[in-house]
């Protein structure tokens, strides 16, 4: 199973030049294995009303837009995941990705990532 992060999810959607050969592999290889946590909808939702993210439509149907025609699923944000995502080595301070790396760990997922911090956890496993 692949967790793809907010960034990855963006250019999957709109930009797939940006994503590495390895993980553009990975996706087209499991396609039915694909993931996203609900925080990327939040990240992405910030980043457009901030001005960071300029999309077609408003952030909620550009993000349920995209997960149906990439066959996304989405993983909701748990307490388990809430708490343990506090708990990781402080190594990233975003939320948001402390919050996807702590979903792969929950699930036994690989996170679809070119952040460098994010590969800065030796539990997480990365595909990039």
């Amino acid at each position: 199973m692949l967790l793809l992060d907010t960034c990855t999810l963006l250019w999957l959607a709109a930009d797939q030049k940006k994503l590495s050969p390895k993980a553009a592999k990975a996706i087209k290889k499991s396609p039915q294995l694909l993931f996203v946590s609900a925080i990327s909808a939040f990240e992405i939702a910030i980043k457009s009303k901030n001005g960071k993210l300029s999309l077609p439509l408003s952030p909620q149907e550009w993000f349920s837009q995209a997960l149906e025609f990439h066959g996304i699923n989405e993983l909701p944000v748990t307490g388990t995941i809430a708490v343990s995502s506090v708990e990781l080595p402080s190594l990233h301070n975003d939320p948001c990705d402390r919050i996807i790396i702590a979903t792969a760990l929950e699930n036994d997922m690989r996170i679809l990532t070119s952040d460098k911090l994010i590969k800065e956890y030796p539990q997480a496993k990365i595909i990039w």
